[in-house]
């Protein structure tokens, strides 16, 4: 489309060209002059007078294609064909402009999304079928080749492969997945062959739920978008009827009854017209904010409409949870103290001790232990209730839990400070060392929490339904400001409200989480940020950004494009109203021609929608 517009506007051009060059050298019939420049702009702007007549039978009188047309069809009247071809060429020239930087940034958004699985290679009766994504269900195994996009959301049954996930995270390096991991439709498997059952039918499916996010952003306007759409509704008949009294009223007072007055003013009324077409404003602010959702879908962030873009950019208060958004959601053992003994021994030693219990922090402990548990070598386990375990290993009596056992049994110890569960060891009364058992913080939460308060956030706080130590630890290392823990799904509501009051009248609040937990306060909060990689559907559904590769930093990232693309935004608005006044002004004394006017109107148009495509180039910071 935009091809075949380019060609018939070169066309154009080039008979508006032959007829000037007519026009000076060849003196020819004025009739003729005149079929070739009405020729040249009927190419050149035969959509814009399609549309213009149109509207108008449709009540739709007061556009820029109605200026537009006013404004050739007045110059053709005046005899000035070569201007009343001007008109049109030049903002036909803008409006490729305009196509050209449109296409820009939805290419930008397309390169994302363009994850769509083509097919999905089904195990049925024994045989693989292929066939379409959304004619597989849940339960059902797929295998997924090197090379093939997954094309559904499951878990990995057999294989491992190393995943490229940039389609849906922006992040260049492969995952690593396994047996029993979690993979996402829209990822490329790049390795090995993994045989994968399906979890979720497509229409639920990471890829599908990312298509239409994509598709619903740009219907949800920005206030400066709704501003500009009600400004043009008043500013477009104002101008016609300034221009229609510049065209009469002058003439009634200077020069009474003289053709070439009427003329004259007539001229000037149709160059005020040219001038006031509000293009620049209509075009550049929304495609400032489409660029900004394009650059924003670079980094691996999809908002959802221009709107939160922009109030992004007023985050007075940015608000957290705790697990799964600023730590991994993950027990690991994050640090080993032998007393006595080497590390490996310590672990051994705790790891046969909690062997039977199925608690998340057992399990950590066994899994960095890594090794086959000799069950014989285990004599008696029991728990003691609210302090730990006691077991008897060989001819050895283990104690292994919370400093409270350790003081129970008069039993002398040294106290961790470390951040996370800290769970003791005692070898027949004696301390033999500590393991510390935490959620691990993301590598980036704490540059993402400074980088925020650089830009002016007020005031981090996290609310967490985690106990109020481990809490306090990660906010301490974080060095977020306020901490509410052992708190409800409700009470995060409760918390959220109460932090509204605590918010300027112009300041936004933003409440960033993962969970089903979160989704009500997601919603609550004048902008909710999800983490959408290993977040809760309920909690994608119920945010207006989404992070698809579950980095804190990103929204930092975010926010930082948002305040981006609001200064290019009011750069634009400022840029067309002080030309255009300054040209109409001009206009309306006779010192501006129509020339001039086509290049105010055409020439801050193409300014403001170079100036709106930066909002499509964002370099991110590292972390």
């Amino acid at each position: 489309m935009l091809k075949k517009r380019l060609i018939r506007v070169l066309v154009g051009a080039a008979i508006y060209i032959v007829a000037i060059c007519v026009d000076i050298f060849a003196g020819i019939n004025h009739w003729f002059l005149f079929t070739i420049y009405l020729i040249s702009v009927l190419i050149i702007g035969c959509d814009v007078l399609w549309k213009a007549v149109r509207n108008i039978v449709k009540g739709h009188v007061f556009d820029e294609n109605f200026l537009m047309l006013l404004a050739s069809v007045g110059a053709f009247i005046l005899q000035d064909y070569r201007e009343g071809v001007a008109v049109m060429l030049f903002y036909q020239i803008g409006e490729l402009f305009e196509s050209f930087a449109v296409n820009r940034s939805r290419k930008s958004i397309a390169d994302l999304m363009d994850i769509a699985p083509e097919f999905a290679n089904v195990v049925r009766n024994d045989e693989m079928e292929i066939v379409n994504p959304e004619e597989v269900e849940i339960g059902e195994t797929i295998i997924v080749k090197p090379g093939e996009r997954i094309p559904l959301d499951g878990v990995v049954l057999e294989g491992t492969s190393f995943l490229d996930t940039s389609a849906l995270t922006g992040e260049s390096v492969p995952r690593e997945v396994s047996v029993n991991e979690d993979v996402l439709s829209g990822c490329i498997n790049n390795t090995g062959v993994l045989t994968v059952q399906v979890t979720k039918e497509y229409e639920d499916s990471t890829v599908a739920k990312i298509f239409d996010l994509v598709e619903n952003a740009s219907s949800r306007k920005a206030n400066a978008e709704n501003f500009i759409t009600k400004f043009a509704r008043y500013y477009t008949p104002a101008v016609v009827m300034g221009a229609v009294l510049l065209a009469m009223i002058p003439p009634l007072f200077i020069g009474i009854g003289s053709l070439d007055t009427w003329s004259e003013w007539v001229s000037r009324a149709l160059t005020f017209l040219v001038i006031s077409c509000p293009c620049a404003l209509v075009i550049s602010i929304p495609l400032g904010f489409f660029g900004g959702i394009g650059g924003a879908s670079k980094c691996g962030v999809l908002v959802k409409g221009g709107n939160y873009l922009e109030i992004l950019a007023n985050a007075e208060i940015v608000v957290f949870d705790k697990t799964g958004t600023l730590t991994k959601g993950t027990f690991t053992v994050t640090e080993i103290y032998p007393q006595g003994i080497c590390e490996e021994e310590l672990l051994q030693i705790a790891a046969y001790a909690e062997c039977h219990s199925t608690h998340p922090i057992a399990l950590s402990i066994q899994a960095a232990y890594g090794k086959d548990i000799e069950m014989s070598r285990i004599k008696m386990v029991q728990e003691i209730a609210g302090y730990g375990i006691q077991a008897q290993i060989d001819d050895k009596i283990i104690y292994a839990g919370n400093a409270k056992l350790m003081e129970s049994r008069h039993i002398a110890f040294i106290p961790a400070v470390s951040i996370g569960t800290v769970v003791y060891i005692a070898i027949n009364n004696v301390y033999v060392g500590c393991l510390v058992i935490a959620d691990q913080i993301k590598e980036d939460a704490r540059d993402a929490i400074q980088a925020l308060k650089q830009m002016g956030v007020k005031k981090t706080v996290m609310l967490t339904g985690d106990h109020r130590q481990a809490a306090e630890q990660v906010a301490q290392y974080l060095h977020i400001d306020y901490v509410y823990a052992d708190l409800l799904p409700g009470d995060k509501v409760e918390k959220l409200e109460r932090l509204f009051e605590e918010k300027s009248l112009k300041g936004k609040l933003v409440f960033v989480g993962d969970g089903i937990n979160d989704a009500p306060v997601l919603a609550r909060a004048d902008i909710g940020i999800a983490m959408g990689a290993l977040g809760s559907d309920a909690a994608i559904e119920a945010a207006d950004v989404v992070i698809m590769n579950d980095k804190p930093s990103r929204i930092a990232t975010v926010m930082r494009i948002s305040k981006k693309t609001r200064n290019i935004v009011i750069a634009n608005i400022v840029l067309a109203f002080v030309i255009k006044f300054a040209v109409l002004l001009l206009g309306a004394f006779g010192i501006a021609t129509l020339w001039e006017a086509v290049f105010a109107d055409v020439g801050v148009a193409i300014l403001a929608i170079l100036n709106a495509i930066r909002a499509l180039r964002y370099k991110e910071k590292s972390y």
